[in-house]
Formats: structure tokens, C-alpha cells, sequence
């Protein structure tokens, strides 16, 4: 079931794929021209919170978490990247250290882009100063609607929130009626809903025994996809 029309995505999601999207050659050519790809495997970090940037990083294949982590070394997701996406912008545009860490989530392909290369290339493309500054306006709303959610949300809401924000990030090739498998581990998605990993797991099974998803390991398949946004009370 497509969700287009009755669940406002877009306030829950930001997207940086059309950052890179249909570049001009010469701008395109300058940004990768001392590009590197890596295979990363699952749970490898990429970046670390108060680490300096030397580049960013654009996802050719998987996801990786975007999160920061306390004093008692309690992990708190704030963001999932998908295939397509950049990350790593900010703390160059900011000329500090990273504010958060990064590692992937699953076995992916991570291409890295020097610092000197992005930089140059901003400061010849005004397209790309625009989409930057377009998709980190778009980046704020999401992270405030976010904020907003944990301060007034149920830990109910908040999973079936959270579902169908990373359902959409599962939905490759997606033909209407087709089974979307999200692959995560529960202490993901509890850090993701911003509680223990129990209560992610017993909240689950009430979704299992109201027939609304499916499970096999540590992958959920969404059945009523419906009954989740009711749920989730995004209004």
C-alpha cells in the first residue's frame, strides 16, 4: 500500500539525494574527482561525534545511523540515510568537529569525497549552494517535527511512527502489494523511539496480534500499514 496522499512524509523525512542529482559535468566531475568507495560491514562507524571532518560521505549502497551518545553510554538514533544520501556536510560547513557519530546499519558501499573537492565545488556551483541550503531548510523541519514527537508522543505512537518513516526507506522497486521487509535490530529501534529495547518488544507483539505486521528475526514485514499511521496520530 503506497501511503502517498494520507501521511505527510515529507515532515518526517529529509532526503539529500537531489544534491548530487543531475549536476552539471564540470560540477559533478569536480566533486568526485578524488573520490574513494569502501564496503563498510554492519554496525562499522564511519564518523565519530567530536572527531574532525576530513570529507563527506555519500551512500552508494545501504543505510547508516546517524546518532549521539550520552554520558552512560546510551545510544540515541537521531536520523536513518539511505541509499543516495550525503552525510558528513555539516561540520565542514560549520568548519567544526562532527556533532553526532555515524555507522552503517547493514553491509554497505560508502564513497567518500574530500574536503578540499566539496568545498571547491560550492564555491564554483551556485545549483549546489541552493540544493544544500534547500535540503538543510528541509532538515530542520523534519528534526523539529521529531523533537515534537518525543515531548508529546506515547511510546506506541512513536513505534508506529517510526515504522512507516523506515518503511519508506525499505521500498526499493516498490510495486503496489509488495511485501517491504524492514531489516533492523530492536535496540536500533528502540534507540531510534527513544526507549528500552522491552518495551519496543511487547509493543511489537500487541502490532503482531492486531494482525498489523509480521516478524521473522530481527526483520518486521508491515501488513496494515493503515492502521499503523491511525496509530500513530500524526495530526
Amino acid at each position: 500500500m503506497s501511503i502517498k496522499g494520507i501521511f505527510p512524509i515529507d515532515k518526517w523525512d529529509f532526503k539529500s539525494e537531489s544534491i548530487l542529482a543531475d549536476l552539471p559535468p564540470d560540477v559533478y566531475e569536480m566533486l568526485i574527482a578524488h573520490k574513494s568507495e569502501q564496503i563498510y560491514k554492519k554496525n562499522e562507524v564511519l564518523f565519530r561525534e567530536g572527531s574532525y571532518p576530513s570529507g563527506i560521505f555519500y551512500i552508494t549502497k545501504g543505510k547508516v545511523k546517524k546518532y549521539k551518545v550520552d554520558n552512560d553510554g546510551k545510544e540515541q538514533i537521531i536520523y536513518l540515510a539511505n541509499t543516495g544520501q550525503l552525510i558528513g556536510y555539516h561540520a565542514i560547513l560549520s568548519e567544526d568537529r562532527y556533532p553526532d557519530s555515524a555507522a552503517v546499519i547493514e553491509e554497505s558501499t560508502i564513497a567518500f569525497i574530500p574536503k578540499e573537492d566539496f568545498l571547491k565545488a560550492l564555491d564554483y556551483s551556485p545549483l549546489l549552494n541552493n540544493r544544500l541550503l534547500k535540503t538543510l531548510s528541509h532538515e530542520f523541519a523534519v528534526l523539529a517535527n521529531s523533537l515534537t514527537m518525543f515531548a508529546q508522543k506515547t511510546v506506541r505512537e512513536r513505534l508506529a511512527l517510526q515504522l512507516i518513516i523506515i518503511r519508506e526507506k525499505y521500498k526499493e522497486n516498490y510495486v503496489e502489494g509488495m511485501s517491504i521487509e524492514i531489516n533492523i535490530s530492536r535496540e536500533d529501534l528502540a534507540s531510534l523511539v527513544g526507549t528500552a529495547r522491552e518495551n519496543i518488544v511487547r509493543v511489537l507483539t500487541e502490532f503482531k496480534e492486531d494482525n498489523i505486521l509480521e516478524t521473522k528475526g530481527r526483520k518486521i514485514m508491515i501488513k496494515d500499514v493503515g492502521k499503523l499511521i491511525k496509530i500513530a496520530n500524526y495530526k
